[in-house]
């Protein structure tokens, strides 16, 4: 009996092809993981695009830059701060939300945006200025805002409080804390801050 030297191979399923929003999240994915695992000088356009099993095409077809792509993944992956709970006293609400401002800046698109920020050089951080103004400190700022407010309403901080400088002191701290110490801002280093910086700063005068 004659046989075939042709043997049958198993047809494999191929995976669906993904296209619209479900491909753009995949992309958007992938850059934030090459972020947060290769930095910004590590990632190309060709990384992302294996790491979201597509072509480099297209990526291209959607994003013409590294900045443009780095920017909307940033945007779409940050955590939002919601609203600080109220529970009872400005030390606790500030400590809980410092401990979200902590836990977002160690997520993995926060560990992606500060390599980011530390990364990129001045004209490069420029394109993230509202990426990150919009989505970190503006949100902390508005929330420290409401815990300085309600503390004056109950006469545990000065009346004059409320004011830039004072809001900009708990980002300020965690951002150059992180950057230059390599803080990891664990409860102990949150509770000091709060203890002896915060706090001193916002007592009523002559408590």
């Amino acid at each position: 009996m004659v046989t075939s030297r042709w043997t049958a191979v198993p047809a494999q399923t191929a995976s669906p092809r993904r296209r619209g929003a479900v491909l753009e999240r995949a992309i958007l994915d992938a850059a934030l993981e090459q972020l947060s695992t290769v930095g910004w000088n590590g990632l190309t356009m060709e990384r992302v695009a294996a790491g979201a099993q597509t072509g480099k095409a297209a990526v291209y077809r959607r994003w013409t830059s590294k900045e443009d792509l780095v920017a909307d993944a940033l945007q779409a992956g940050l955590p939002r701060l919601e609203d600080v709970p109220d529970l009872g006293g400005v030390r606790e609400d500030l400590l809980a939300l410092c401990r979200r401002a902590r836990d977002a800046m160690y997520s993995r698109p926060g560990v992606a945006l500060r390599s980011v920020i530390h990364e990129c050089d001045p004209a490069q951080a420029e394109r993230f200025h509202g990426v990150i103004f919009e989505g970190v400190v503006e949100p902390m700022i508005m929330l420290l805002r409401e815990v300085v407010t309600r503390g004056i309403g109950r006469g545990e901080v000065r009346s004059d409080a409320a004011n830039g400088y004072v809001f900009d002191a708990i980002p300020a701290m965690m951002m150059y804390r992180s950057k230059m110490c390599t803080s990891e801002w664990n409860d102990r280093d949150l509770e000091e801050m709060i203890d002896q910086l915060m706090l001193p700063l916002l007592r009523p005068h002559g408590a």
